[in-house]
C-alpha cells in the first residue's frame, strides 16, 4: 500500500509540472507569440507571481489564431458613474490597455492586471515615454480576481472539513475518514505551538486563531503548487492583512505587565525609560508585524520565481544544449526544487504561526509574580520571562 501511494505521490508530481511545463511554454497573454526569449521569459515570470482578474490554464495557436483556456471572473469596480460590473471575459485576456469594454457609461481598459477608467471622450488609452496611461485612471476595484477565489476556495473547504470533524467528535471520541488525518494536526498545533508558547492558563483562547491560521497559510501555499496559478500567500495585501490581524490581537489581548514593560520599563535609569519605550512600541507595531508579512510573502515569492526560472532553461539554453539537453535539465531540476516547495509550504505556515503564538505569549504573559527558588537561594525563572528575554 506504501509503495502504491507513493507512486501516486510521484505521478500527481509529475503532472503538476508537466501542466506547468505546457503552460509555460504555449501561454503568454501579453501577446500572440509563445515565450521564448529571455527578455519574455522574465516578463511571464513576473506576470505569473501577481494576481489576475482570470483563470488562463493555456494558450493554444489554431489557423494563425491564439486562443486561450481559461475561464473568467467577475469585475467590480467603483468608477465615476457609480458601481459597474460585468464579466473579465470582455477583455478578451487582453492586459496592454487595447481592448476598450463600455459599461454604464464609462470606458474601462485592463492594464498591466489594474482596471483604469478612461478619461470623458477618449476612444483609447494614450501613453507617455514610460509607458504610463495619460488619459485614464485606476478605479476603486472590488474584483474576484483569483487571489480572492483562492481564500473563498479554501474558506470553504476548511469550514466543511472542520466542521465535520468537530460534529464527528460530538458523537464520539475517535473520528473517521478524512478527520483522522486532520486531528494529529490539530494536536500538533495546539500541544508544540500553542501550549508552549502561550502557557497552559490561556492557550486556549488563541487555540483557534492559531489552528486557523496554520491551515488557511498552508492550504494555500500547497494551493499555489498547482497548474491553477494561485499565489495567494505571494501577494503583500494577504501577508499583511495576516501580520495585521495577529497585531490586533496580542494588542488588544496585552495585560498591565506588558504595558508596563514596554512604556515605562522597571529596573533601568528613568532617563533611559523614554528612549526604550519608544524602542519596544516601534518593535511592537512595525517590526513585529513586519517581519511576519515579509518573511512569509519573500519566501512564497522567491520560491514560484525559482521554479518558474528553472523551467525556463528549457528555453533560454535549448541552443547551447540542444532541446533534449535543456529540456531534460529542466525537467530534473524543477522536480526536485518542487519537493523542496512542498516542504517550504508547511514550514511557512509554521513559522508564522509559531512566530504569532510567541507574540501573543510574550503580551499575556505574567510577570508580576513571586519567583520560586533553588536550593542556593536564587530566583528560578519562569517559562514566560525565559521566552520573552529570548525574543
Amino acid at each position: 500500500m506504501k509503495k502504491v501511494l507513493d507512486t501516486l505521490k510521484t505521478a500527481a508530481l509529475l503532472f503538476v509540472l508537466c501542466f506547468s511545463l505546457q503552460g509555460f511554454a504555449s501561454s503568454d497573454e501579453d501577446q500572440n507569440l509563445s515565450v521564448d526569449t529571455k527578455d519574455e521569459v522574465d516578463a511571464y515570470i513576473l506576470h505569473h507571481i501577481k494576481d489576475a482578474h482570470d483563470f488562463h490554464l493555456f494558450s493554444y495557436t489554431s489557423n494563425g489564431e491564439r486562443k486561450h483556456v481559461g475561464f473568467p471572473l467577475p469585475v467590480i469596480v467603483w468608477s465615476s458613474t457609480g458601481l459597474t460590473t460585468f464579466m473579465s471575459s470582455a477583455f478578451h485576456h487582453d492586459d496592454d490597455g487595447k481592448v476598450v469594454v463600455e459599461r454604464n457609461g464609462s470606458s474601462f481598459v485592463k492594464l498591466h492586471s489594474k482596471i483604469y477608467e478612461l478619461e470623458t471622450g477618449a476612444s483609447q488609452v494614450e501613453f507617455d515615454e514610460t509607458h504610463h496611461a495619460t488619459n485614464a485612471h485606476k478605479v476603486l476595484d472590488f474584483s474576484i480576481t483569483k487571489s480572492v477565489m483562492g481564500i473563498l476556495l479554501v474558506g470553504l473547504f476548511m469550514l466543511i472539513v472542520f466542521g465535520s470533524l468537530a460534529r464527528q467528535y460530538a458523537g464520539k471520541k475517535v473520528p473517521t475518514g478524512f478527520g483522522r488525518v486532520l486531528e494529529p494536526l490539530v494536536i500538533y498545533v495546539r500541544d508544540e505551538i500553542a501550549l508552549p508558547n502561550i502557557g497552559e492558563k490561556k492557550y486556549r483562547k488563541f487555540t483557534g486563531y492559531l489552528l486557523t491560521v496554520f491551515f488557511f497559510i498552508w492550504i494555500l501555499n500547497l494551493l499555489g503548487l498547482t497548474p491553477f496559478g494561485f499565489n495567494v500567500t505571494g501577494q503583500l495585501a494577504v501577508t499583511a492583512a495576516l501580520a495585521i490581524f495577529t497585531l490586533i490581537i496580542y494588542t488588544v489581548s496585552g495585560n498591565k505587565d506588558y504595558w508596563m514593560h514596554m512604556l515605562w520599563m522597571p529596573g533601568v535609569p528613568v532617563l533611559i525609560r523614554p528612549v526604550l519605550a519608544i524602542i519596544e512600541l516601534a518593535g511592537a507595531f512595525i517590526i513585529k508585524p513586519f517581519s511576519l508579512l515579509v518573511r512569509l510573502f519573500a519566501n512564497i515569492s522567491a520560491g514560484h520565481i525559482v521554479v518558474m526560472s528553472l523551467i525556463a532553461i528549457m528555453f533560454t539554453l535549448k541552443e547551447s544544449l540542444g532541446v533534449v539537453g535543456a529540456t531534460g535539465l529542466s525537467l530534473v531540476l524543477a522536480f526536485f526544487i518542487t519537493l523542496i516547495e512542498v516542504l517550504v509550504a508547511f514550514l511557512q505556515a509554521y513559522i508564522f504561526t509559531m512566530l504569532s503564538a510567541l507574540f501573543i505569549g510574550m503580551a499575556v504573559a505574567e510577570h508580576d509574580h513571586e519567583h520560586d527558588h533553588d536550593d542556593h537561594g536564587h530566583d528560578v525563572p519562569y517559562a514566560e520571562d525565559v521566552r520573552g528575554d529570548f525574543i
